[in-house]
């Protein structure tokens, strides 16, 4: 265990051999914060109608599998096991429930039919502006919508195990035996679906990708991509409606 405060080992201790409820409770509020962490993470990515304390919930009930489940003698971080318990519990969570409601779904139809009958009218892909005028819709209204259906359709595609790439010598894969283990044919599609997606933002410009890896990877703001990229933060939102057309129509399109 790499756990290094004294406090900490005495909790784990007392835990893993007496099963005290006590230490067990002290080590859910001592590691919270990574909850708290991963829910921030991925509720950026999410529409502002899913509920942040149902998110919350089922990042606690990951946290808690990991206490439960954690061995004390493996060579791994806990930092790095629970985390992989606690996106896996929340993304579980989200592909079960139907978050997008109804009425974006039904929108996002009537935004899809519209701007397949402007495409032929006009011959190349129309604007956000021009499909709000056909939709009789806020231009913004018409973003939203279109960001809000493109992580409905890719939300475990941008979720995967970013750290499993950067740090290879503690992959989970390679040390911790999954029950939910994808089959053969599961994983080849999702690897299918994430080299689509990376093809699909290498067609952005070069700031629209600058602006979708600032705001998706780094997790910055608006504001704060605008000051490292010397523009208006209205302008980065427009760049980033834009990314995120594009990219709508590239997925749903194959």
């Amino acid at each position: 265990m790499k756990d290094s405060a004294p406090q900490v080992q005495k909790l784990w201790t007392k835990w893993k051999k007496y099963r005290d409820q006590e230490a067990g409770n002290e080590l859910v509020k001592h590691y919270m914060p990574l909850v708290q962490y991963h829910v921030h993470r991925i509720s950026a990515h999410l529409p502002n109608n899913v509920n942040k304390q149902e998110i919350t919930s089922l990042g606690f009930m990951g946290l808690v599998d990991a206490i439960e489940k954690f061995d004390l003698k493996r060579d791994l971080k806990f930092d790095t096991y629970a985390s992989f318990r606690i996106r896996g519990a929340i993304m579980d969570g989200l592909r079960k429930e139907d978050w997008l409601p109804r009425s974006i779904r039904d929108k996002t139809k009537k935004i899809e039919s519209i701007v397949e009958k402007l495409e032929q009218q006009l011959n190349r892909s129309p604007s956000a502006k021009e499909i709000a005028v056909e939709a009789d819709m806020e231009e913004q209204e018409v973003e939203e919508i279109i960001k809000d259906s493109l992580f409905a359709n890719v939300l475990s595609i941008e979720e995967k195990n970013d750290d499993q790439e950067d740090n290879k010598s503690e992959a989970l894969g390679y040390v911790i035996p999954d029950e939910k283990a994808e089959l053969p044919e599961e994983h080849i599609l999702k690897q299918e679906n994430i080299k689509e997606l990376a093809r699909a933002i290498q067609t952005l410009n070069e700031k629209e990708q600058m602006v979708v890896s600032l705001f998706y990877k780094e997790e910055l703001t608006l504001t704060e991509i605008g000051n490292v990229m010397n523009l208006s933060t209205s302008r980065i939102s427009q760049i980033h409606s834009r990314a995120i057309f594009k990219l709508k129509k590239l997925l749903t399109s194959k």
